[in-house]
């Protein structure tokens, strides 16, 4: 008895230290304070184990390193930019973009996201026409492929995929894979030691150690890129799996957004694949001409921005509001999920309560529960600044896409939520182009007709069991 007293009063003692560095070290935001709190409160043992876990923050580590080459030729991309921004001498390809010179440099100086102005930019919002594109410029690879996805799985799609990298490994190609481990937890050792005894080089991002624990199981690598010989780049929603074929009965047809890139806008999605990879693995890869082989392909300006766990900065989060807060006349928003910050909500109603047209397309089943009805709870709150709320109906919406005027728009891995802002490693394409953007606004447009209104009349009509699952859901939102 003396021991489990003594146990118990020393989980105690650091619950409470645990609880003051929280407060004091930690500097989380309130909501996701009080949770932890109350969490550390009502389940002593059990939550302070989830903490270790869950809870610890990631950005005083220093996560990605450089070698000296790249992080030369990187610097000095970003400060010669800077130094024209400062010197009021950047000159927009389009003028019309002249206006968000200010989302471009907020990008530049928090992310050192270099802005590219020589881009050509192909849109896939159906997985099969993704997968078939992708699959055939891998086919057409002759120097490297680098794939890097959240989500990798063993199935029609993966195998595919698999062969088609195995190929290439065999004709000479440098093939390397980067999943992440929780994402990608149900791979097996035999489908993952095949792909290395073929020749492809594969990695994991933050890999489970000591029997199978994983402390930083919270932090998800949730980029999905792929850079072909240093010139084709994608960027998006799509995982590798058959469900983003739309061949899962659970979630049907899947409705995502992706982007095929050509243009120097590649070479900034090849140093995040290389950054990550570095940090996977202890085959670093080094600085080399043939990596960053980029041609002036169109005249889309666009920037790559990452954000991550490892900063305190939510630097698309940052993108996201300051677009916002730009419209003049309209905001359209897909997200599976919508669990805004205060400051990201509260932009939303101030264009809305301003006359901006604000439309927020959500799905109309859930992949994850809590996070579906805490989605339901935040958009039903947006109808009351006059948004315009649209359930779509055919299958599941994955995209993650904003589009303010027909002019700029993001796309990539982020959604609206905390865990996107402040837990993943995502990446974004911010695109600063009118024709860009009307193809978006047009799948957007398209959607609707595959979609039913949520009204406040009907939101208010939900059942008592609804509610009580949104409050739930709404209070744990911090920590989803």
């Amino acid at each position: 008895m003396g021991i489990l007293t003594s146990l118990f009063g020393f989980i105690i003692i650091m619950n409470i230290i645990l609880g003051i560095s929280i407060v004091f070290l930690e500097r989380k935001n309130p909501p996701s304070t009080w949770a932890w709190l109350m969490v550390l409160l009502f389940i002593p043992i059990l939550g302070f184990a989830l903490y270790l876990v869950f809870g610890r923050s990631l950005y005083r580590k220093r996560i990605f390193t450089w070698d000296r080459k790249t992080w030369v030729e990187f610097k000095k991309n970003v400060k010669d930019q800077m130094e024209v921004f400062h010197n009021y001498q950047f000159r927009f390809n389009n003028p019309e973009m002249q206006e968000y010179s200010d989302i471009v440099y907020l990008h530049l100086r928090n992310d050192e996201a270099v802005f590219t102005q020589d881009n050509d930019i192909q849109i896939f919002t159906d997985g099969k026409e993704k997968f078939e594109s992708l699959i055939a410029d891998l086919e057409r690879a002759e120097d490297h492929i680098h794939l890097q996805y959240y989500i990798l799985r063993n199935d029609e799609l993966g195998q595919r995929i698999a062969r088609t990298l195995i190929k290439k490994a065999k004709q000479g190609v440098e093939v390397r894979l980067l999943y992440d481990d929780m994402g990608s937890r149900s791979l097996s050792k035999k489908f993952l030691q095949k792909l290395r005894k073929e020749g492809v080089q594969i990695e994991a991002f933050f890999p489970s150690t000591f029997f199978k624990i994983n402390l930083e199981i919270n932090y998800r690598n949730h980029r999905k890129l792929a850079i072909i010989d240093g010139k084709i780049g994608y960027i998006g929603g799509f995982n590798i799996g058959d469900e983003y074929l739309g061949k899962k009965k659970k979630f049907g047809y899947w409705r995502d957004t992706h982007l095929r890139v050509k243009g120097h806008a590649v070479n900034s999605m090849q140093t995040r694949f290389v950054l990550d990879w570095n940090h996977a693995s202890r085959q670093d890869i080094l600085y080399d001409e043939r990596y960053y082989n980029a041609l002036s392909s169109g005249n889309v300006g666009m920037q790559i921005v990452s954000s991550g766990p490892d900063s305190e900065l939510e630097q698309i989060k940052y993108g996201y509001i300051k677009m916002i807060l730009s419209a003049k006349e309209y905001i359209y928003i897909q997200t599976p999920y919508f669990i805004p910050d205060d400051s990201l909500l509260d932009a939303l109603r101030i264009a809305a309560f301003s006359g901006v047209k604000v439309r927020l397309m959500i799905p109309n089943k859930p992949d994850h529960p809590f996070v579906y009805w805490a989605t339901l709870s935040y958009s039903g709150e947006l109808l009351t600044a006059g948004a315009e709320v649209y359930i779509y109906q055919n299958g599941f919406l994955h995209a993650k896409t904003i589009v303010v005027d027909g002019k700029i728009a993001s796309v990539g891995t982020a959604n609206i939520d905390v865990r996107s802002f402040q837990l993943n490693f995502e990446a974004n394409a911010f695109i600063y182009d009118q024709e860009i953007s009307k193809q978006l606004v047009d799948a957007f447009n398209h959607d609707i007709k595959l979609s039913t209104q949520m009204t406040e009349k009907l939101y208010s009509k939900r059942t008592i069991g609804i509610r009580f699952k949104e409050s739930i859901s709404r209070l744990i939102s911090p920590v989803l």
